[in-house]
């Protein structure tokens, strides 16, 4: 097995930031998910939520357009759009404005439109950018892995969070061996150039440099909206 750490949960404390006195919404950050479906909006709530909870000073929800009620109504402060109005909303981070993105969560197989979301933002999103949920499998085509390797080549941040299943379908198109997640975690950072979260009763991060080993889960987490709150 790689050399990995392991973290005690006042180090993992530690490593949450605590706001200014002085600071206000967007000094804390701006998260933009386009996460949800009309099959899925439960997953746009969850994770939207799950932002506001963590910290982030504004959370704006790009989703289905039949969803867009529903993720409203869930909590007001919410900024909730189709995800029509994503393009011009596409705003780069700032030092004093930062901002990220989420895609994926919630996403439908059978949504033709799944593969284009992921594929724009990966493209047009100058601010670290998650990928989770069925957004995954947008990554293993030659134009997701050119995205991500020219993300990687310009600095701008991705991070991936597969359970075990998906990281395996991310490594198949690769032929990268996918029996050891430790081993798996790095090899998928090093191969699409990111940094990867394969979670299972043991979940390993990897930067492709140093691999952290996350044993606190329970099986309380092993329900659905998990995953969605964790990204």
């Amino acid at each position: 097995m790689e050399d990995v750490r392991d973290y005690s949960v006042d180090e993992l404390v530690a490593l949450v930031p605590l706001p200014d006195d002085d600071t206000n919404k967007y000094a804390r950050g701006t998260l933009s998910a386009i996460v949800g479906s009309e099959r899925y909006p439960g997953a746009a709530c969850l994770s939207a939520y799950a932002s506001q909870r963590l910290g982030a000073g504004y959370t704006e929800v790009f989703t289905h357009p039949s969803a867009v009620p529903l993720v409203q109504g869930f909590r007001p402060s919410l900024v909730v759009r189709p995800r029509a109005a994503l393009g011009p909303n596409l705003v780069p981070s700032a030092p004093r404005k930062p901002r990220a993105y989420l895609v994926g969560c919630g996403f439908d197989a059978d949504d033709a439109a799944t593969d284009k979301l992921v594929h724009f933002t990966l493209k047009h999103a100058d601010a670290p950018v998650l990928v989770d949920g069925t957004g995954l499998d947008a990554l293993a085509s030659a134009k997701g892995r050119r995205l991500l390797k020219r993300r990687f080549l310009n600095g701008q941040p991705a991070v991936i969070t597969p359970h075990g299943g998906e990281a395996a379908r991310l490594a198949r198109p690769l032929d990268l061996p996918a029996d050891d997640p430790c081993a798996l975690a790095k090899a998928l950072s090093l191969a699409y150039g990111v940094i990867a979260v394969v979670k299972g009763p043991v979940t390993y991060i990897s930067d492709g440099g140093e691999t952290v080993r996350m044993a606190h889960g329970t099986p309380a987490l092993a329900k659905a909206g998990t995953g969605d709150v964790l990204a």
